[in-house]
């Protein structure tokens, strides 16, 4: 149990929230689930706000005991999808995926067949994925399987859904980002 001042504050990787909202959010202690993930969300769909910091807050000490060892990846990818899907795609009536490799294809086959029809391309730089042309969804029970086409980022139209990893690219990505004038939270988000 929390030992906080209600005027104190849990933070949560770069994220604060105030401590009195942990009296409405129970949790549960059990192997397997991603609680502080679950957790921040009940947060959020409770009206809770969120402050961004640009340091780290929270550091997790490792040892092999730990019980976020039994939280496969898949179980936070599937929780992570369907809040993007209830929090941000239930609202947009279409949208691109920036990233035509493994993760924007991933989280393409991740969402529900009418969020995937809500996908007008994938969008990328790199030259080959978008000489392809398109994805096709080979698993697909649809006949004929969905094509969905890839073009260069400045041809793609917002919003965006970015599965794209920040800070690998030598500052390319954030510079390709910013020439487009858009605003996060309206005209994209990122999901990496």
């Amino acid at each position: 149990m929390l030992a906080l001042k209600p005027t104190e504050h849990i933070t949560f990787n770069r994220m604060v929230c105030c401590v009195h909202w942990t009296a409405r959010l129970p949790g549960a202690r059990n192997r397997g689930v991603p609680e502080d993930l679950l957790f921040f969300y009940k947060h959020l769909q409770k009206g809770g706000g969120v402050l961004r910091v640009n340091r780290c807050l929270l550091l997790y000490r490792y040892h092999p005991q730990a019980a976020t060892h039994s939280v496969h990846e898949e179980t936070i990818w599937n929780h992570r999808v369907k809040f993007l899907e209830d929090r941000v795609l239930s609202t947009w009536t279409s949208f691109t995926i920036w990233n035509a490799g493994k993760q924007g294809k991933k989280l393409y086959r991740s969402l529900s067949p009418a969020n995937r029809k809500k996908v007008t391309a994938f969008c990328d730089v790199d030259e080959k994925k978008i000489a392809k042309g398109f994805y096709t969804f080979e698993e697909s029970e649809e006949r004929p399987k969905p094509k969905i086409p890839i073009c260069h980022f400045r041809e793609a139209t917002p919003p965006f859904i970015i599965c794209v990893k920040q800070d690998l690219t030598g500052g390319a990505f954030e510079t390709n980002l910013s020439m487009l004038n858009l605003k996060e939270g309206r005209d994209y988000y990122h999901f990496n």
